[in-house]
This record gives structure tokens, C-alpha cells and sequence, in this order.
């Protein structure tokens, strides 16, 4: 018995974008090849048309044709893949060997057509088991009685004959080969849907990233722009910084380009195994071959080892602080410049707004929380509250029910008319039933005696404001260790504690003050950004 190999897979031939053999493969002005449908596909709902393979963008859309030759070159690849089916020969052929058609398994041998005619006439050889010619014969034969392999044993998931039946397996559940066969090929349907799901969820997010990064990097680009506005009224001082935040951005940029690139570059690599699984399962399902389908399958059955991908993805938004970070010690010297990039922050910071509201079960028992949730104020009375673990029994404080641990978040509250008042976020294990201080995990701005403004840092600031705040928008970047605090009126920064580092979940924090005899009586309010 002789068996031709399957060509090999040449790269030259296999498009970038889909993986496969080429179909209507067209040419890019820059020089490669893809299929037709996977280019426009990649080309939808996009502005800029660029090659997915080296970026190259185009001014305009390229009127592209098909590549014949590179056409004809693929199909006839294809074709000589499809045949390149192993190839068994008649056993009963003399000197001119023929092509196998069918294999007896009771005679244990392969016939061509001529010599498969006597099976198919004489009735005793009728009634001989024959199957699709086969060149490893004796996986079919059962080696113990040397008998057809034709049923299945469910209880030990193993191919036995007739024989095996009345001794070892006399007790088991047994089927026809050709019944568990079926069965398995309607579990490798299951198992190929999953897989295609899987293939088409990779390609999305591959999608999902280009457009994050494509997103990102406009976004870079009208940061750079309205920076660059904001250094052209000042002095040369100023350039130097400029270009020092530059440099800053297209690092950040760089590093973002080559994590969507790594990300690419290893869905692709499942994207390929993935298909590779799929092949192997349609090719299995296909095949006349019970026997070798059942002993095949089972290590199709696992899933594959991928990774979940459903909350990895590119951050299109610029990192602003570093902006302020980069300008700090030039604000000090450079007031215009402090409020443009003040205005230009909190518009920034503001794009990460959450919904806040007030957990009851934390609040002090002195103070009075809106049905709502979103206004807090001192009540002078003492209430008959249900114990509870979270609840702050000696400080008149009150979280949210929000917690944040990973990313950015923003909330602005009113504290207008107010002679008394500390809001920050404070860390989930702070101390609930005693007085405790900033070491305890806060991050608090407060207004007390009417007119002196404190951050509780390490050590104590106290802050000189030329206008009382109204409302104060609060920024959290989890990941940098920020915590920032801003007039949102005046749309000007306040203060920042920086360089910290947050373990555990962070709660926004709500201290309306004493009720100070009805001068300190207006509510704390979160308010709509």
C-alpha cells in the first residue's frame, strides 16, 4: 500500500487576514496580497484606508483587482491539497496495481473494482462487513479474536467485536459502531459551532482593538494640538516642558501600539489553532470512517486553551494628568497658564464620571439621608438605626455604595452655603467605629471655621483659595495613585494627593459637618456632572 502526502501550506499563499489559501486575492498599491472580502471587510465603516499588514495609509479608497495569476496559482494549491488523500491499493493485483475502493474486514484485505465483484454477487460474501478502502487495516480488526471491530462499549469508551460481547463486555453497555458514530458526530457539530463562535469573537475583538487604538490615537492628536495652543503665549522657559510632555505622550503612545500589536499578534496565534481544531473537526465529521472517528474525537472534545478576552482592551483615552504632573513646578510662576490647563483637566477628568449615591447602613446615626440617596445633612438628633458592622459610630460620616477598585472614576457634590463640610474617598477597612486619621486610609479635602481650607496630607496643607468653592468635583485614578480635587465653577484645580498606592476598594467619602446651631444646615448634594 502506497500513501501520497499532502502539499505543504506556503505562506506566500495564505492571506494575513483570514489565515486561509487566497480567495479573489487582490494587491494593495503597497505591494501585498489579500482576499477580496476580507480587505473590504477590514475597510468598513473606516475613514482611512490602510494595509493591515505594514499600515501604509491611502489618500483615497485603491480601485483594486483581482491578482489572476496569484488566483489560478491558489486554486490549483487547493486542488492539489484536496487530493492529497492517502492512496490504497488493491491486495489482489498481480503487477499493475489498482486503486483500492473498498476493504473486506472479514477477509482482511482491499479490492479494486474488478476484484471487489465477487462480494458483491456471491451471497456469502454479501454479507462480509466492507468499508471505505483503509491503509491501516488492522486498527479495524480486534486483536484479541481477530474479529471486525463493530460496536461500541460506552462503559469503557472503547471499539469492540461480537465476541468480546459474551466475555468481558458481556455485562456492558454496547452499541453499533455505526449508532455511537452518529452520536459523536452530532457532539463534534456541538464542539464545531463552539469553535467558529469563538474564531468570530477573536476577529471582533481584534476589530474592537484596531478601533480602540485608532480612537486612542485621535485622541493624542487633539491632546498635542490643544497642548501645543497652550505654550504658544509663553516663554521659552515653557518650551522645554512642552517638549518634554511631547516625548511623554508618544511613549505612551508607542507602548499602547505595542501592547494592541502583542494583543493582535496572540489572538491571531488562537486564531489559528482555533481553525486548525475546526479542520481537524470538519474533517473527522466528514469521513465514512466510523472506527477512526470515534478513536479521533475524544481529544477534540476538550476545549481549547484560550484566553478569556472579554475585559482585555486598549484604553483610548490619554492619560491627562500627566499634563499636570509634567507642568507642575512651572504653575507656581506661570498663572495663565495654571488656569487654562486647570479648565483643560477637569473637562478631561470629567469624561470618567460615575453614578454615586449615599449607603444608608454606613451613615452616622445623626445624620439625615435624602430617599434618594444623593443629599446628606446633620440631623442635632440621634436616630434609631439598625446595628450594623459598617455603620460609623463616633465621626458623622457616610460612603457611597459604590466601590472602585481599578481605573478612573469622578463625582462632583454641592457645598454651597455650607460653613463646614470634608468629602474625599476613604479605602474599604477604615475604621467604622472609632475616631480615626489620614494614616487610617482617607483622602479628604475640608472646609472648617467657615473659611479654612485643609487637606488632610501627610503633613496637614492648608489651602488659600481667593473664591469658596460652590461645588467640588472629586477624581480618582486608581492605577497612578491620584486623587484630585477641583472648583468646579471656576473649573480650577484645588489640589492632588499623588504617588499613592491603593490596595484595596475605594469608597467615596461624605462629611456634611456639625449642624452649627442652623448656619451649617444646608445638605451636602451629589450632583449631576
Amino acid at each position: 500500500m502506497a500513501c501520497s502526502s499532502s502539499p505543504p501550506l506556503n505562506e506566500e499563499l495564505q492571506c494575513s487576514i483570514c489565515l486561509e489559501v487566497f480567495t479573489d486575492p487582490v494587491t494593495t498599491p503597497c505591494g501585498h496580497n489579500f482576499c477580496r472580502s476580507c480587505l473590504s471587510k477590514c475597510w468598513t465603516n473606516t475613514q482611512t484606508c490602510f494595509c493591515p499588514l505594514c499600515k501604509d495609509k491611502f489618500i483615497k479608497r485603491p480601485d483594486l483587482k483581482i491578482n489572476t495569476i496569484l488566483r489560478e496559482v491558489a486554486q490549483h494549491f487547493k486542488e492539489n491539497l484536496n487530493l492529497g488523500e492517502p492512496e490504497v491499493f488493491c491486495d489482489i493485483c498481480d503487477e499493475s496495481k489498482q486503486k483500492a475502493v473498498k476493504t473486506c474486514l472479514m477477509c482482511q484485505s482491499s479490492y479494486c473494482d474488478s476484484h471487489l465483484e465477487p462480494h458483491l454477487r456471491v451471497p456469502r460474501l454479501k454479507k462480509h462487513k466492507l468499508i471505505t478502502a483503509v491503509e491501516n487495516l488492522e486498527d479495524y480488526i480486534c486483536q484479541k479474536h481477530e474479529r471486525p471491530l463493530e460496536l461500541f462499549c460506552r462503559d469503557d469508551q472503547t471499539c469492540v467485536c461480537l465476541f468480546c460481547t459474551e466475555g468481558e463486555h458481556k455485562t456492558h453497555n454496547t452499541v453499533p459502531i455505526e449508532e455511537e458514530s452518529r452520536k459523536k458526530k452530532n457532539d463534534l457539530a456541538k464542539r464545531q459551532t463552539d469553535v467558529h463562535q469563538m474564531i468570530q469573537d477573536r476577529m471582533k475583538k481584534i476589530q474592537e482593538i484596531r478601533r480602540s487604538l485608532e480612537l486612542r490615537k485621535r485622541n493624542t492628536e487633539e491632546e498635542k494640538s490643544s497642548n501645543v495652543e497652550l505654550f504658544t503665549d509663553l516663554i521659552r522657559s515653557i518650551e522645554r516642558c512642552q517638549a518634554e510632555l511631547m516625548k511623554m505622550m508618544e511613549e505612551q503612545q508607542k507602548a499602547a501600539e505595542k501592547r494592541a500589536e502583542d494583543l493582535i499578534k496572540e489572538l491571531e496565534q488562537e486564531i489559528t489553532e482555533l481553525k486548525r481544531r475546526n479542520t481537524e473537526i470538519e474533517q473527522i465529521s466528514n469521513t465514512d470512517d466510523h472506527l477512526h472517528l470515534i478513536q479521533k474525537c475524544s481529544s477534540l472534545y476538550s476545549r481549547p486553551h484560550t484566553k478569556n478576552w472579554t475585559e482585555i482592551r486598549i484604553d483610548s483615552d490619554v492619560n491627562v494628568n500627566s499634563l499636570y504632573r509634567a507642568l507642575t513646578q512651572l504653575k507656581k510662576t506661570h498663572e495663565t497658564l495654571k488656569e487654562k490647563l486647570s479648565q483643560t483637566e477637569l473637562k478631561c477628568v470629567q469624561k470618567f464620571a460615575v453614578d454615586v449615591t449615599l449607603d444608608p447602613d454606613t451613615a452616622n446615626p445623626y445624620l439625615i439621608l435624602s430617599d434618594d440617596g444623593k443629599q446628606v445633612s446633620h440631623g442635632d438628633i440621634e436616630q434609631d438605626v439598625p446595628e450594623n458592622s459598617k455603620r460609623f459610630d463616633d465621626g458623622t460620616f457616610v460612603l457611597a455604595k459604590q466601590g472602585f477598585s481599578s481605573g478612573r472614576f469622578y463625582y462632583e457634590v454641592q457645598v454651597k452655603g455650607k460653613t463646614g463640610w470634608w468629602l474625599g474617598v476613604a479605602r474599604e477597612s477604615i475604621n467604622r467605629k472609632e475616631d480615626f486619621s489620614p494614616e487610617d486610609g482617607v483622602w479628604i479635602l475640608a472646609l472648617v471655621n467657615e473659611d479654612q481650607y485643609i487637606v488632610c496630607d501627610d503633613p496637614m496643607v492648608m489651602l488659600s483659595l481667593r473664591v469658596n468653592p460652590e461645588k467640588v468635583g472629586v477624581f480618582v485614578d486608581y492605577e497612578e495613585g491620584l486623587v484630585s480635587f477641583y472648583d468646579v465653577m471656576s473649573r480650577s484645580h484645588l489640589y492632588s494627593f499623588t504617588g499613592q498606592t491603593f490596595t484595596e476598594k475605594l469608597y467615596p467619602y461624605f462629611c456634611p459637618g456639625d449642624d452649627d446651631e442652623g448656619k451649617n444646615s444646608n445638605p451636602m448634594i451629589i450632583t449631576p456632572v
